[in-house]
């Protein structure tokens, strides 16, 4: 569970920085270099996995200091931290009130983070005069926006959802979309971007073209 959590939560924070990369790179073009450095990717890299490091060394043992009984059968198909914390012997109303507030700061305080740098994004984009332009500076953010919007749009739905709708069938299929499906998409999403694979694809697609006429 702390591996899972602190992967999850380090990984909202990298997607933030990203999201500021491609701000600094589309709004401040000429300023780049400085802004965006090698100290400065490494200080926003470590700061990503030590907020996911520390946060998570402070809630999962918070989490298992609660008292535990019955047969101990989780309603999932691994150890999340909402399903576990439904086993507890006593009320729970206080724990999924902390953990609510801990979702809340730090995975939807980077994703707010990354809706800001967007708009921004986007209101550059659009003053740009030429069409090629507005496409070459977009697509630099497509990939990006893409694993934003498959990490962010499964983990909201399973984190933040009432209770009302929220199921174990719903919160396992929700699950197996953003720990199995969106990180087997990302190398794929990221790979397909860059110039050298789209070649190599290209020339691989042509010879079995010929070698399928001849």
């Amino acid at each position: 569970m702390y591996v899972f959590t602190a992967l999850g939560l380090a990984e909202c924070c990298l997607l933030a920085a990203m999201a500021y990369d491609r701000f600094v790179a589309i709004c401040y073009p000429l300023h780049y270099t400085l802004l965006m450095g090698p100290h400065v990717c490494l200080k926003l890299a470590a700061a990503s996995w030590t907020t996911g490091v520390v946060v998570e060394s402070v809630q999962i043992p918070w989490i298992f200091t609660l008292p535990f009984c019955g047969t101990g059968k989780i309603q999932h198909f691994f150890c999340d931290i909402m399903p576990v914390v439904k086993l507890a012997c006593v009320d729970t109303s206080y724990n999924e009130i902390m953990v609510f507030a801990v979702t809340v700061l730090f995975i939807m305080s980077p994703c707010f983070l990354i809706l800001c740098s967007y708009v921004r994004i986007f209101v550059t984009i659009l003053r740009i005069p030429s069409a090629a332009g507005r496409r070459k500076a977009f697509s630099t953010c497509s990939s990006h926006i893409l694993v934003v919007s498959l990490f962010y749009g499964t983990a909201l739905f399973t984190y933040l959802q009432p209770k009302t709708v929220q199921t174990p069938e719903t919160d396992k299929a929700t699950a197996l979309a953003y720990i199995v499906v969106t990180p087997a998409l990302n190398p794929v999403i990221y790979t397909l971007r860059n110039k050298e694979v789209k070649e190599a694809f290209k020339r691989v697609t042509q010879r079995n073209s010929l070698r399928l006429m001849t």
